[in-house]
């Protein structure tokens, strides 16, 4: 069985009203790194991961789970 990251970025994001371009000056990536992230096409380093759940007050296991591929 395979397993996938799904992501709650934009979940945590949006309750705090903050757009895509203000989390990624945050975090100092590319927009497009975070839309990326969003739409599950792209696995964060472990350093982004921490900075992204730091920036979003949330704990890293919040922001990102495993899924089981059937």
């Amino acid at each position: 069985m395979a397993e996938k990251i799904t992501t709650y970025i934009k979940d945590y994001r949006k309750q705090i009203k903050m757009s895509q371009t203000e989390l990624a000056r945050r975090v100092g990536v590319r927009r497009e790194t975070i839309g990326r992230l969003e739409k599950g096409l792209y696995n964060p380093s472990l350093k982004l991961a921490l900075d992204i759940s730091r920036v979003l007050r949330a704990k890293v296991e919040d922001l990102f789970k495993f899924k089981t591929l059937a």
